[in-house]
């Protein structure tokens, strides 16, 4: 079942998925590569060194969809090759929620590190980063990007995190969801970590559902191909969450 792990995902021949622990996808225009996500801390050096072998585009923007340390690593690798390059350097969008959640990173290390540690099950600590690179540019409820003549549509949603994004870019049906589906129960609820939001999460699978989606590409697990399986996706996991929260209150 992890067997397509690490390995890349050609949808056509603008468009590739990086499947790993923290998916990276990539959408290149006619100004250059976009990134939605950038990698996981440990594994950014690999994603990098995969996504080159794809494209020797520059990368334009990174969309990240949310702040947690499987999604949000690997820019300074661009940014060096940007400077070797004499390239403009690449710019990173975000929801404006996230820097704070860095820094609250920062002053929890030992703390994340422990309960990651546990709740993966790992026979050795688990380490967890200090250092965080902010968001160029952030955004509140929504921001429209136009990139080579392609618009990404980004929404703010309250699901995993408070921080989480999904975009949309129309001209393809592409939607990128990021960790509001995950091939799996969603993550609602973990006692040793922040609140989460199941209302305001199935909220937002309702919305993204009526969209029209033609691909969908999560934040872990395999691209989701078809119409029909992207609304069924979305709307099961929707009325999943729903089922707790009506649970819950009862």
């Amino acid at each position: 079942p992890v067997g397509y792990m690490g390995q890349l995902i050609e949808l056509d021949e603008r468009l590739a998925f990086w499947p790993s622990f923290g998916n990276v996808s990539a959408i290149l225009t006619d100004e250059g590569l976009v990134l939605v996500d950038s990698g996981n801390f440990m594994l950014a050096q690999m994603a990098h060194e995969t996504l080159r072998g794809w494209t020797g585009e520059r990368l334009h923007t990174v969309i990240w969809t949310h702040g947690h340390v499987d999604h949000v690593f690997g820019v300074p690798l661009w940014e060096d090759e940007a400077r070797e390059k004499g390239w403009p350097p690449p710019r990173v969008v975000a929801h404006e929620a996230m820097p704070a959640r860095f820094e609250r990173y920062a002053m929890t290390a030992g703390y994340n590190a422990t309960i990651n540690t546990r709740q993966f099950q790992a026979e050795e600590r688990i380490p967890f980063p200090t250092e965080f690179r902010r968001p160029d540019e952030t955004y509140r409820d929504r921001l429209d990007l136009d990139i080579g003549r392609e618009r990404f549509e980004l929404h703010h949603a309250k699901g995993e995190t408070d921080d989480h994004t999904w975009t949309w870019i129309p001209a393809r049906k592409l939607l990128c969801c990021g960790d509001l589906f995950i091939w799996a129960t969603p993550n609602a609820g973990n006692p040793q970590k922040v609140q989460r939001y199941p209302r305001e999460w199935a909220a937002a699978l309702r919305e993204m559902a009526e969209l029209g989606a033609d691909t969908m590409l999560p934040g872990h697990g395999l691209p989701v191909v078809g119409a029909e399986r992207v609304r069924e996706a979305l709307s099961d996991t929707a009325a999943l969450l729903e089922s707790i929260v009506e649970q819950t209150l009862a």
